[in-house]
This record gives C-alpha cells, sequence and structure tokens, in this order.
C-alpha cells in the first residue's frame, strides 16, 4: 500500500485508533475488531509485548487494513516496524531521524508535538499529519483551533482527550483526524472481549467525525 493511499486513508476515515495494551492477543482482537466495525485503521504501540509481531500479523492477515506502528523512539525500531508490514509510523514526540528515516522509505510519518514551534518544525522536516500531544491539558479543542489559525496548512491529528463529548469539538475546531485509544478500545471491553461494545463506540466516533465534518461543509456553502 502506497503512501498516498495510507494518508487519503487517514484522512477519509478520520480516526487512528491507538492499541495500547498488556497482551498481544489483546492487541490483535482490538484491531481485528475495529477493522469489522469499518475502521480499517490502527496505530500498534510498541509498548505492546510482541507489538512486531503483531504488526506482521495483521499485515499477513488483512492486506488492506492500515496497520501502523506506534511509540517509534529510534530508526533501528521503525525499520522492524517497516519489515513487519508497518504502514506508517508515529511518537509521541518529534523525532527528526525516524521522520527522516520515513521519508527516504516513503511511509508515511506522524509525529508527536505541542509547541507551535514543534508542529512547525515536524511539518518542515516532512511529516504527512503532525499529531498535538496531549491535546487535553493544553486547552482541548480550543488549542487546536488556535494552531490552525496561523497554520491552516498543516493537518493536525488531535491526540490525549479524544472522548465521545469531544470527538466532534476537535473535528470542528479544524483537526484532520483523532487520534483516540481507551475510549474507543475500553480495557473491560477487551478483556470479556465484546465485540459489540467496540463496534458501537466505533459507530458513534465513526459518526461524530461525518457529523462534524458535514457541519463545516454546510458552513463553507453558506
Amino acid at each position: 500500500m502506497k503512501r498516498e493511499r495510507v494518508r487519503a486513508k487517514i484522512e477519509e476515515i478520520g480516526i487512528v485508533p491507538a492499541v495500547r495494551v498488556s497482551k498481544a492477543e489483546l492487541a490483535l482482537f482490538a484491531a481485528e475488531t475495529i477493522n469489522d466495525a469499518g475502521i480499517p485503521i490502527a496505530e500498534i504501540t510498541m509498548t505492546v509485548p510482541g507489538a512486531v509481531e503483531v504488526i506482521a500479523q495483521l499485515a499477513l492477515r488483512h492486506p488492506d487494513f492500515v496497520v501502523g506502528a506506534g511509540t517509534v523512539l529510534d530508526t533501528e525500531t521503525a525499520s522492524r516496524c517497516l519489515d513487519a508490514g508497518a504502514r506508517f509510523l508515529t511518537s509521541p514526540g518529534l523525532i527528526p531521524e525516524v521522520v527522516e528515516f520515513a521519508r527516504k522509505k516513503d511511509v508515511v510519518v506522524i509525529p508527536g508535538t505541542l509547541t507551535p514551534s514543534e508542529v512547525i518544525a515536524a511539518w518542515k522536516a516532512g511529516a504527512d499529519f503532525v499529531k498535538v500531544f496531549p491535546c487535553e491539558p493544553v486547552g482541548g479543542h480550543k488549542y487546536i483551533r488556535a494552531l490552525k489559525v496561523p497554520l491552516p496548512q498543516i493537518p493536525l491529528i488531535a491526540s490525549g482527550g479524544v472522548d465521545q463529548v469531544t470527538a466532534q469539538k476537535f473535528i470542528l475546531a479544524g483537526a484532520s483526524a483523532l487520534g483516540i485509544g481507551a475510549e474507543l478500545l475500553p480495557l473491560e471491553a477487551l478483556q470479556l472481549r465484546e465485540e459489540t461494545w467496540i463496534r458501537e463506540l466505533a459507530r458513534r466516533f465513526t459518526g461524530m467525525v461525518q457529523d462534524a465534518r458535514a457541519q463545516i461543509k454546510e458552513r463553507a456553502h453558506e
């Protein structure tokens, strides 16, 4: 799957689920359940035991699934993840060597940032999207809106504090996509293998993204 297609899919769906659990089998269940629920994207964080193997299994079982690697802190890890089949790389902060490595490999890269200077630096380094993390402690959707005023050309992914109350607000504020973890994949639902619970959350979040985007289009035509 080429970089342009991966980037387009993230833009289309508007949600990047973050899978951060304590067991590999829970990570597989989480990713496959949200895929079945209509969100064909998942970020498997490197804090998951056997994360690289989880990525490899997902890439093998589901060729059209956009599986990515999260919490990638160095190029050695990035290389292992890409070899396993990862289609994008994310980090909680801006790590220039990881961004440069992804660019050389022609793979989508989403570095984490917080300040305006970091957002600009990540974009200039070649990021496909710039993740703003953690959003909630610094103002939530209001902070995203404030960043988009001087930087409308930079596609931001809001992460940290995205829930059923704030999801629409983040999109309306200008976020291109949302990074969502436990609010979409509750630990209890995963442990109990409650597919229906997770499917309902996926339906709600995708609906919120679509509704917010529809509102933006309506406003543009007024």
